[in-house]
């Protein structure tokens, strides 16, 4: 059985880096950095905030709220206000098709 199903294809992109959908009933942002993918669940584990416009370098998100930094391969949080991780989706690329892990 396969775990992953399709959500989005990398040419929905287009000049942005990133991709707001609901997976699994959640909210999730797919970020494009480069040639990788990865995709977390869209809230801010500190206070409940979309990561959505959050600003995103050296692989990480920043909380536009309240500035907390999470990385995007682990959902560690990286400083504070925020001290729990966000959640991770396994990510592959077929072709150039998106596919996520189902839960």
């Amino acid at each position: 059985m396969n775990d992953f199903v399709p959500v989005a294809w990398l040419h929905d992109f287009g000049a942005g880096d990133r991709l707001s959908l609901v997976f699994d009933d959640r909210a999730v942002v797919v970020f494009r950095i480069g040639n990788d993918i990865y995709a977390v669940e869209d809230v801010c584990s500190h206070d409940g905030q979309p990561l959505t416009d959050g600003p995103v370098f050296e692989g990480a998100v920043e909380c536009p709220r309240h500035g907390a930094r999470f990385d995007l391969k682990t959902g560690r949080p990286l400083c504070m206000p925020a001290i729990e991780p966000i959640k991770v989706y396994e990510v592959q690329v077929s072709g150039d098709q998106i596919l996520l892990k189902v839960p």
